[in-house]
């Protein structure tokens, strides 16, 4: 499999089948499109890797696709729950909203940094693979090598002493006109 030419033949008799398989999978040819072809690249890449003991490479490119599907759903379950959260849909945000939670993130920067700080580390590295690497707290468990329940409760703990640090803090953009008192 080490010869690109003999990789090619493998593209025809696979990438019609794996593609039916993706598309079923995701119910969208054109991401399919796009995974098939990162299958055949990743699998081009790693071709040295390839055991010539396997009699088939089928399996081999399916398993790719499957990485890559999962990874799709992965990355696609991390946006719909970051959007559940945040209530903003980056895709559609106007320009204007974008501009607002800039002037409002940069209102918060310092009094978040000094909430971060005053965290233990424990608690900050459970808030902020959470808040900030959309885990999960099954992810965030197995990634500190903690207890479900350890993540929960200092998860809790960072939550409140963070609510403590921003109280005096209102989120909310005010526009000109209504700091004028003209709203």
């Amino acid at each position: 499999m080490a010869d690109p030419e003999m990789f090619a033949g493998l593209y025809d008799r696979h990438a019609a089948g794996l593609h039916r398989y993706v598309a079923r999978r995701l119910g969208d040819n054109s991401l399919a499109d796009d995974i098939v072809g990162e299958t055949f690249l990743i699998a081009f890449r790693q071709r040295g890797r390839y055991s010539s003991d396997q009699r088939e490479a089928r399996p081999w490119l399916y398993g790719i696709a499957a990485n890559l599907v999962g990874k799709h759903r992965r990355t696609e379950l991390r946006a719909y729950r970051a959007l559940a959260r945040t209530g903003v849909d980056p895709v559609t945000e106007s320009h204007a909203d974008a501009v607002d939670g800039q002037v409002t993130a940069q209102s918060l920067r310092s009094p978040l940094a000094a909430g971060l700080h005053r965290l233990n580390e424990g608690d900050r590295h459970v808030l902020l693979l959470i808040a900030w690497a959309d885990f999960s707290y099954q992810e965030v468990a197995a990634a500190l090598g903690i207890p479900l329940g350890t993540v929960r409760s200092r998860l809790n703990r960072a939550r409140k002493k963070m609510r403590v640090a921003l109280v005096d803090i209102d989120p909310t953009p005010t526009s000109q006109s209504e700091e004028d008192g003209h709203a």
